[in-house]
């Protein structure tokens, strides 16, 4: 029993030290992103998340199995592809897509559930056949098991709300904005989270 006891103990310290490399990791890449997407000036984003993408791609070379590495790596590209624009971010929005499911397979629930999430938001804001992937059948599905998984997230709600005011659904996209803006505070993502409030806000304007 004691020898169990201790193999036991050596293992979950091990996975704990495996652990804080990848975790540093993401740190690094979230906070860089809120930085260049919301601190930054407009002008200067699109080179700034080509940057990112760059070391994303290195980062995920260092952690291939990590969800939590894939799901930033997608939503970096995803963000890239929006500044990017035209054809030529077609093939981001196709990778990320890639890493979304991906890190499903690996694990669904990594991030909160942020990976249903994204995808969600990619089905729906990306062309359709023969130009894209984008089907608004399959981001329902998606944003809807995001809201399963995180019913309560800023961002799991943000996007079910937008996905909504694109289908001329006021009143519920309305109803999903104001519970998003009472969200608890992310640790470590201030800036994300006061940018998304603002975005929030000036939607909720619109409506």
């Amino acid at each position: 029993m004691k020898n169990l006891f201790i193999t036991t103990a050596l293992t979950l310290f091990s996975m704990c030290i495996l652990a804080a490399p990848v975790d540093g990791a993401r740190l690094t890449l979230q906070t860089e992103w809120a930085h260049i997407k919301y601190e930054l000036e407009k002008d200067q984003q699109e080179i700034m998340f080509k940057s990112l993408a760059e070391q994303s791609e290195e980062t995920l070379s260092q952690f291939p199995e990590s969800a939590d590495i894939m799901i930033w790596r997608a939503i970096i590209l995803s963000t890239y592809a929006g500044e990017k624009g035209g054809l030529g971010a077609l093939s981001l929005v196709k990778e990320a897509k890639q890493l979304l499911e991906k890190s499903i397979e690996i694990d669904p629930t990594a991030l909160q559930g942020s990976a249903y999430t994204s995808l969600g938001s990619l089905y729906y804001q990306v062309p359709g056949w023969p130009i894209g992937f984008g089907s608004d059948k399959k981001a329902k599905v998606f944003l809807t098991k995001a809201l399963e998984i995180n019913p309560d997230g800023i961002d799991s709600n943000f996007f079910n709300a937008d996905f909504l005011i694109e289908q001329h659904k006021k009143d519920e996209a309305k109803a999903f904005l104001e519970h998003a803006l009472e969200a608890s505070p992310r640790p470590g993502r201030e800036v994300a989270d006061s940018g998304r409030r603002l975005e929030i806000k000036a939607l909720l304007e619109q409506l």
